[in-house]
C-alpha cells in the first residue's frame, strides 16, 4: 500500500515513512500542498496522511476544493491541532480520520489500515484472481487454502498485478508502485523481486500465472488452461 504524507517538516515525514514501512505501506513524502497535487496526478495512492499547516496553504482550504473526476484517496488528518472544534472541522472537510501529534507509529498504521477496511469506491477489501486472493488492508494472500508469506514488496507486487491480472503491467508502473521518489532501484530489483514471487506462487499451488512478456513486463493469468 502506498501512502503520500503531506508534511512539510521534512524530518518528521521521513521518521514517519521509515515507521510506517515496518506495517507494510510505502510512504512518499512531499512538503507542500502544490507537490502533493503533482503525486497524486502521477501516483495512484491509497491513502493520504495531510497535516493542516503548509507552506503554500491550509490543509482544510485544500481538503474542500471540487475535483470533478479525480476523488481523493482516504485522508488521515496527522496534525498539532487539538481542539474539539478543529476535529470537528477536520471531519467536514472531508478526512476520513482525524489525530493529533505527537502520535505512535503502532496506532498510525491501525488507523490507515482501519481506512482501507472501510467499504468506498476506492477499492474492495478483498481482490481475486482466480483462486487467488489477497486482502488489502491485511497485506496477505491466499491461494486456495494455502496461506502465502510475503515481503512488503512482494505483497505491494502481487496487489498490483492482481488488480491489473489479465494485463501486461509494464516494468516502469512497478518500480513506481513499489518505491518511493527518493529510493534508488538497482537493475536487477524488480526481477529479484518477481523471481521470489512467482516460486511462492508456485509452492501455493498457483504455478505457472505469472508470466514475463519479454521487452514490455509481468502479466498475471486468472485464468485456467
Amino acid at each position: 500500500m502506498r501512502v503520500l504524507i503531506i508534511e512539510d517538516n521534512s524530518r518528521l515525514a521521513e521518521l514517519i515513512s521509515h515507521g510506517i514501512a515496518q506495517h507494510g505501506f510505502s510512504g512518499d513524502g512531499v512538503e507542500s500542498i502544490d507537490d502533493a497535487e503533482a503525486a497524486l496526478i502521477s501516483v495512484a495512492y491509497d491513502a493520504v496522511i495531510l497535516d493542516l499547516g503548509l507552506p503554500d496553504g491550509d490543509g482544510l482550504e485544500w481538503l474542500r476544493r471540487e475535483r470533478p473526476g479525480q476523488p481523493l484517496p482516504p485522508i488521515l488528518i496527522l496534525t498539532a491541532r487539538d481542539g474539539m472544534g478543529d476535529r470537528v472541522a477536520g471531519l467536514d472537510a472531508g478526512a476520513d480520520d482525524y489525530l493529533v501529534k505527537p502520535v505512535e507509529i503502532e496506532e498510525l498504521a491501525a488507523r490507515l489500515r482501519a481506512l482501507l477496511r472501510r467499504p468506498g469506491a476506492r477499492s474492495l477489501p478483498v481482490i481475486r484472481a482466480g483462486k487467488l486472493a489477497f486482502d488489502v488492508a491485511a497485506r496477505t494472500a491466499r491461494s486456495g487454502n494455502h496461506a502465502i508469506e510475503l515481503t512488503r514488496r512482494e505483497a505491494d507486487l502481487l496487489e498490483l498485478l492482481i488488480r491489473r491480472a489479465g494485463a501486461v503491467v509494464r516494468r516502469s508502473s512497478i518500480e513506481e508502485a513499489l518505491y518511493r521518489f527518493d529510493e534508488p532501484v538497482t537493475p536487477n530489483a524488480v526481477e529479484a523481486i518477481v523471481s521470489r514471487l512467482r516460486h511462492k506462487l508456485s509452492e501455493a499451488d498457483y504455478p505457472d500465472r505469472l508470466i514475463t512478456v519479454r521487452g514490455m513486463g509481468y502479466l498475471l493469468r486468472d485464468y485456467e488452461d
